[in-house]
């Protein structure tokens, strides 16, 4: 059992829906994102999702683009983000933490490699968006020998000939996508939601976290509520954007996770 299966049997246990919240590893410095990493739990965060810089994020809106440049910029790397979560588990060896990004960085670090690298650092689980099923030999597979969860999107698009194969080698909780489009493009619908939800649940017994378009504590509240848990992500971005404090950027987190957990 992982980090990731234990908290989410721990949260059935109390009857209550998970809060996932991303940051970007190294966004807006090393120093300040390990802060702000260590930060989350005591805000009310179920599961960590540690974003790995990139140049070419696809599936990402402006706003974790522009936080993959910067953290660039500052000069991050695979090796530095494995760090930054290796320092995070002196003081936390019980919050999972996902790391997400895409194929170039592990492909050109090395599989084999990465997943010792990935253990070591106390990953628990992978979400690497641009990696189909039809490559799960390429990383997938290993990753779950390895001992890490490997997560899946299903999207609006996501269709009943298609949800099979998504769900096939998928492991810690699917990552429903609430809109068509990139991170952060547009507000998630509860009564949209619910039937998708429904549908990947009828096929499969992992928990269903729905992510894209959450930004205050009643959307999160409304998304949890049809749902098993919510993830934040380019709203968190935003605020650290901005220049906020690491208290301040706890205290919103803090906001978002209350309201999932009242769902």
């Amino acid at each position: 059992m992982t980090r990731i299966d234990a908290k989410f049997a721990e949260l059935k246990a109390a009857g209550k829906k998970a809060f996932v919240a991303y940051v970007m590893a190294g966004d807006p410095d090393e120093a300040k994102s390990l802060e702000i990493v260590k930060a989350l739990p005591e805000a009310g965060v179920d599961i960590i999702e540690l974003g790995l810089p990139f140049t070419d994020p696809m599936a990402d809106g402006a706003t974790i683009q522009l936080a993959g440049q910067r953290a660039l910029e500052q000069g991050m790397t695979l090796n530095k983000t494995l760090a930054l979560a290796k320092e995070f588990r002196k003081t936390d060896d019980k919050t999972p933490i996902v790391l997400m990004g895409y194929y170039n960085p592990i492909y050109s670090h090395g599989v084999d490699q990465f997943l010792v690298d990935a253990v070591e650092a106390g990953i628990d689980g992978l979400i690497v968006v641009d990696l189909p099923p039809e490559e799960d030999e390429e990383l997938c597979i290993p990753a779950q020998k390895a001992g890490l969860n490997f997560i899946r999107l299903a999207t609006p698009t996501t269709d009943d000939k298609r949800l099979p194969t998504v769900l096939q080698n998928t492991s810690g909780f699917v990552y429903y996508v609430s809109v068509t489009g990139t991170t952060g493009a547009a507000a998630a619908s509860g009564a949209d939601v619910a039937p998708e939800v429904a549908r990947i649940k009828a096929k499969t017994d992992l928990p269903v976290i729905v992510g894209f378009g959450v930004r205050t504590p009643e959307k999160a509240e409304e998304i949890a509520a049809v749902a098993d848990g919510t993830v934040v992500g380019s709203a968190i971005v935003s605020e650290i954007a901005e220049g906020k404090s690491v208290e301040e950027v706890a205290a919103y987190v803090k906001s978002l996770a209350d309201g999932a957990h009242r769902a």
